[in-house]
């Protein structure tokens, strides 16, 4: 169970009151004129994100009033779990009755997630206020997803110290031994004797040895979902290295990684039934002796050969040779996310994964569910007379262009080289990064695309 969400209320449960500015005056029709008095004098207008405290006896709060933009707004109540002080609440009984389970979810949801907190290293006494689960929660999605999603925000948040190639694996493990999954870990050279070869390529620089890791779940005669996550656990550019500035959020550069494996968490908790596979591969980018080079023709799991024009477009190489292996069997879907670029950031801004996709289909389902999820993508192109400026005079493929435009874009392109035509995909490059805190969203490592893609997981095959 999630630990600020409470099965009953007990003694001294205090009352919260979502109100937006139109329902505000509605319910104030049928208080006491003290109480309006007070509402209008500690200047509560329903503005949402704001609350109001009405006094009872002895100087206890008898009621708070909330105001929210809307009673299904996901983080309507994000904010109050830190906000309020420490105690039990539970939902206006005739609110919570006249919700219904989408709207009594999304409050519930956004009450889990704005009481995460990433404490590894650093102790707090803050203690979050509890909520009395609202009547008609579906309290298996909130699980799920909270779940899932503080494992993501954990991940992102932990530093490369404590977080590398085979702290992923474990972190991987774990998982699958929750879910009584197969797990197999390919590591080092033995890439090389089992044909991943872009991956031992773009991790063998450092002493933590790179890996793929390959998570199989579910009925075999299921249709087969395929997630595949970017794991560059620390990027420093390689040889091609990053500004001191460039390279200080690196930690967060196997947010892919993270998304799969939440995914994956999300798809086996619900019991789904698919035929799963979550393949991750996990590297550093540094700088050693045997670093590749600018330049270098890297073989791929695929045979085609590719021209690394820079060192710095590491994680596309390392999913190709993923791509290519999910590929081969055939999925009914693929999907894949990466912290790919910041062409996606420029473009959109953090808060909007770039969205690619070869089936107009699944980009459309992807959309559809972004709005129902309030997780929101945006659709780019996979722009075919773009591909030309990833043409190599020495091998198939470069992996990046000579004119730097349409970064993103060409990024998708060189991924879709490594999918078949016929294999539903979609490629999402995230940021999953919270710049700023915000209700329910912490500064820090965040999920973004994950609910969206579940949903559709979830009305495809369950």
């Amino acid at each position: 169970m999630l630990a600020t969400l409470l099965a009953t209320a007990g003694p001294g449960t205090v009352t919260i009151t979502p109100l937006n500015k139109a329902g505000l005056a509605t319910w104030l029709e049928g208080q006491p004129p003290a109480t309006a008095a007070w509402v209008k004098a500690v200047n509560f207008t329903g503005e949402a994100g704001s609350t109001a405290f009405l006094p009872g006896e002895g100087g206890a709060v008898a009621r708070v009033l909330a105001g929210v933009s809307a009673l299904d707004d996901l983080w309507g109540l994000a904010g109050l779990p830190a906000g309020l002080p420490p105690g039990n609440y539970r939902l206006d009984e005739a609110v919570d009755a006249a919700l219904d389970r989408r709207a009594a979810t999304r409050l519930a949801l956004g009450w889990a997630l704005g009481s995460y907190r990433f404490g590894r290293y650093k102790a707090s006494d803050k203690v979050f206020a509890n909520l009395v689960w609202p009547k008609h929660a579906d309290q298996g999605e909130v699980q799920r997803t909270a779940t899932a999603t503080y494992l993501l925000r954990d991940l992102v948040n932990t530093p490369a110290n404590d977080l590398g190639p085979a702290e992923l694996a474990e972190v991987a493990h774990a998982v699958a031994e929750e879910f009584e999954a197969g797990l197999e870990v390919i590591v080092g050279d033995d890439l090389l004797d089992r044909d991943y070869p872009a991956i031992h390529a773009v991790g063998r620089a450092s002493p933590r040895a790179p890996r793929l890791i390959d998570l199989r779940w579910g009925n075999p005669a299921h249709p087969k979902v395929t997630i595949v996550g970017k794991g560059v656990c620390f990027d420093s550019g390689g040889l091609d290295i990053k500004p001191s500035s460039g390279m200080l959020l690196m930690k967060k550069d196997m947010g892919g990684a993270a998304h799969a494996l939440a995914l994956g968490r999300m798809v086996m908790m619900a019991g789904l039934p698919v035929r799963l596979r979550v393949l991750v591969p996990a590297v550093e980018n540094v700088i050693s002796g045997n670093a590749f080079k600018p330049m270098d023709v890297l073989k791929t799991r695929k045979g085609l050969s590719v021209e690394v024009g820079n060192t710095d477009a590491e994680g596309r190489l390392i999913l190709c040779d993923a791509l290519a292996e999910a590929d081969s069997e055939k999925p009914a879907l693929l999907i894949d996310f990466a912290t790919l670029t910041g062409a996606a950031r420029v473009a959109l801004g953090p808060d909007l994964p770039a969205l690619f996709a070869n089936d107009d289909g699944l980009a459309d389902d992807l959309l559809a569910a972004g709005e129902e999820q309030s997780d929101p993508l945006w659709r780019l192109p996979l722009w075919a007379p773009y591909r030309k400026g990833l043409d190599s005079k020495v091998a198939d493929l470069n992996n990046v262009t000579s004119n730097g435009m349409a970064g993103a874009i060409t990024a998708g392109l060189f991924l879709q080289e490594f999918v078949s035509k016929d294999t539903p995909w979609a490629h999402l490059d995230t940021f999953a990064w919270n710049s700023g805190a915000r209700p329910g969203r912490p500064e820090g490592g965040e999920a973004l695309g994950l609910r969206a893609a579940y949903a559709v997981i979830a009305k495809r095959f369950g």
